[in-house]
């Protein structure tokens, strides 16, 4: 199910108890020289669509809300950002009203990295005022880490930014928007002693040209099975929370 594509009398019909509503949050930013700006919501929003086909009578897909946090990223401009205070809100006041009509488990899908720490300080906020729901969220590379580590070719066995992974990904659904001849590596060396330590560095900081990986080693079928690998996973997972206890108000 679409909320994008129903009405509200085909919306009241929704059975609120065996439902979950998906919410796919992104970002419009640069993504080096050889991806769109808009890669992140072109692939959170194609992992959205993939579970939604899977569980269509079961999961209520919301829009992609493509502006994120993107601070981080503007030193390369090309980027449309939210502050960091502004997008928690965002994601508040989205859900606010499904809540309210009661639904019951919700599951922010996740496609930008700096929308992490976002994403978790909304649910928190949320969770006092909704006790009764079960709030749950995550990347999709987080939920999909085996699968995605298991086809990548190259060194960086996760998602980093116009990577091995969204660039193959990019290639199979989208293969007129990728800049073949600008795909450079751009390797980032993190020291073994700072391992698990977070950083906080903005993108120009971390990298030469606005990547993080290895791009070079993508390929269309390597993105058409990126996608279907995590499609299963974030489904999987659907499933799951569909399946799990409320929480006790």
């Amino acid at each position: 199910m679409k909320f994008f594509e129903m009405t509200w009398p085909e919306l009241r019909q929704v059975d609120r108890a065996r439902t979950l509503v998906l919410m796919p949050i992104a970002a419009c930013e640069q993504h080096s020289r050889h991806l769109p700006t808009f890669t992140d919501t072109i692939l959170c929003g194609a992992v959205a669509e993939g579970v939604e086909r899977e569980m269509s009578d079961r999961v209520l897909l919301l829009p992609v809300l493509w502006l994120g946090a993107s601070d981080h990223h503007l030193p390369f401009g090309a980027t449309l950002t939210a502050s960091l205070d502004t997008h928690i809100t965002m994601l508040c006041e989205i859900l606010t009203p499904i809540l309210n009509e009661g639904f019951p488990r919700v599951m922010i899908l996740n496609g930008h990295g700096g929308n992490i720490d976002t994403l978790h300080v909304a649910l928190r906020r949320l969770q006092p005022k909704f006790r009764g729901a079960l709030l749950t969220g995550a990347s999709y590379w987080e939920l999909a880490e085996r699968e995605i580590a298991a086809l990548c070719d190259g060194p960086r066995k996760s998602v980093g930014h116009a990577c091995e992974v969204e660039t193959a990904m990019v290639m199979h659904l989208r293969p007129e928007l990728v800049r073949t001849s600008e795909i450079k590596d751009d390797v980032e060396t993190v020291p073994d002693a700072l391992r698990g330590l977070f950083v906080a560095k903005d993108i120009a900081q971390r990298t030469d040209h606005g990547a993080v990986g290895y791009p070079e080693a993508a390929t269309p079928e390597k993105g058409r099975r990126l996608l279907g690998a995590i499609v299963t996973r974030v489904a999987a997972v659907a499933d799951a929370v569909l399946r799990e206890s409320l929480p006790v108000s």
